[in-house]
């Protein structure tokens, strides 16, 4: 049977990218959405066209209860989870002193604390078969910092940290922890930008441009893949040369 893969945030942008590529491939696929109903059973019609064993399931990362919920829908509907992608996220960009409490604990509600929630709830099964593979997605951010991203970098630079600790801690149980930490990417989160910020970022990267969706979820694709087999707490930042 085809290995099950559940991606967070996988209604859209660099999510729906890697669904895309993990169902192209054969995998079975859960495209884990909140809000993003419409364009989840969108996507979920479009992949079922090649690959039946596509199913959407809406959940708040947030709360354990609902974490939990999905965890066991996907099991149930697709078998056991042998990869973890930790994509979905959310940015709020804006002078560091404007920021809000509320800003800042939300961009770590969602962004840290629901990979550690969904980290957490797959780990038993992963565990109990020694085998697994867990990817979360960071940002260029999260290495270099950037301004008027305080929270949002801080919080990416803390899954880099979350990934290498637990590559230690899982690795004796053959379980791979990875980090991809893009560069700019053209999706909806940086839809906000205006041309000329992305005239400008797009002439800061030596390859001349910002990258695709499709890009990534070829990174993320190869971290799950046997030819990653002897990788693990690494971080792959594919961004066109703009940090090195």
């Amino acid at each position: 049977m085809a290995e099950t893969v559940l991606i967070t945030g996988a209604s859209r942008g660099i999510g729906a990218a890697a669904a895309r590529r993990f169902a192209r491939e054969g995998y079975r696929v859960a495209l884990h959405y909140y809000t993003g109903e419409a364009p989840a059973l969108e996507l979920t019609r479009e992949l079922r066209k090649t690959n039946p064993y596509i199913f959407p399931v809406q959940a708040d990362i947030r709360s354990r209860v609902s974490t939990l919920a999905m965890i066991t829908a996907v099991q149930e509907q697709l078998g056991a989870i042998s990869i973890l992608v930790n994509n979905a996220g959310v940015a709020l960009p804006g002078l560091f002193t404007h920021q809000t409490e509320e800003e800042w604990d939300e961009m770590f509600t969602v962004n840290c604390k629901g990979t550690f929630l969904c980290t957490q709830a797959v780990l038993p099964d992963m565990l109990r078969r020694q085998q697994g593979c867990i990817i979360n997605l960071s940002s260029v951010w999260g290495i270099t910092g950037a301004s008027c991203e305080a929270a949002y970098s801080a919080s990416k630079g803390a899954l880099i940290a979350f990934t290498k600790a637990m590559a230690k801690e899982l690795g004796p149980s053959h379980i791979r922890v990875n980090c991809v930490a893009p560069g700019v990417v053209d999706t909806d989160m940086n839809a906000a930008l205006t041309g000329r910020d992305r005239t400008a970022l797009a002439e800061e990267t030596p390859l001349g441009r910002i990258g695709r969706p499709a890009e990534i979820a070829d990174v993320i694709f190869f971290l799950a893949s046997p030819a990653a087999a002897f990788i693990t707490g690494q971080v792959l930042s594919p961004n066109g040369g703009l940090v090195i």
